[in-house]
C-alpha cells in the first residue's frame, strides 16, 4: 500500500498521528499496521477510563471461583469510603503496567534458568494459510502513544 492508502486506513481505524504509522511502515519496513491493530486491541481489554462498569462486573462474579477473593475486596473498599473513580484509576494503572510487562515479554523472555536459556519466543504476524511472515516486535514502545484517552496515561489536568 502506498503512504496515502496507509495513512487514510490508520486514520479510520482511529490511530494517533496516522501519517507517522504509515510512512514509518511504508518507507521503515516496519509492520506498523499490525502492531496498531495488535495496541488497539489490547487497550479494549484495560478497563475505560472513568467507567465504573467493571465493579458491577465483579459483583456478578461473586465471591467463589477464580478471582473470587475481588468481591469481598471490593466491598471492604467501598465500605471504607473509597470513590470508584480512585479505583477505576488504581486498576487501569495497574492493567496499563500489564500490558506494558506482557508486551515486552513477547520479544524477551529475560533471565531464565540456565538450563533453559536458549529458549526464546516471538509474535508474529501470518498469512492466510497461518505461516508467521513478520515480526511483530517492540510493541511496549508503542503503548503509551496508543492510549485510547490520548493522555499516555498521565491523570487528567
Amino acid at each position: 500500500m502506498s503512504i496515502d492508502e496507509l495513512t487514510a486506513l490508520f486514520a479510520k481505524l482511529g490511530a494517533p498521528r496516522p501519517e507517522g504509522w504509515a510512512r514509518s511502515q511504508a518507507q521503515g519496513g516496519i509492520n506498523q499496521l499490525h502492531r496498531f491493530l495488535f495496541l488497539r486491541q489490547a487497550w479494549r481489554l484495560v478497563v475505560p477510563d472513568g467507567s465504573s462498569a467493571w465493579i458491577d462486573e465483579a459483583r456478578s462474579m461473586g465471591p467463589k471461583g477464580p478471582g473470587g477473593g475481588l468481591l469481598p475486596a471490593l466491598e471492604r473498599t467501598l465500605a471504607s469510603g473509597a470513590h470508584a473513580d480512585d479505583l477505576t484509576e488504581i486498576v487501569r494503572v495497574m492493567q496499563w503496567k500489564l500490558l506494558f510487562s506482557f508486551c515486552y515479554l513477547l520479544n524477551d523472555p529475560g533471565e531464565l534458568e540456565p538450563e533453559v536459556a536458549h529458549i526464546a519466543w516471538d509474535l508474529f504476524a501470518v498469512d492466510e494459510q497461518g505461516n508467521p511472515t513478520k515480526t511483530i516486535e517492540a510493541l511496549w514502545e508503542d503503548i503509551l502513544g496508543t492510549d485510547p484517552t490520548g493522555r499516555e496515561m498521565c491523570p487528567k489536568s
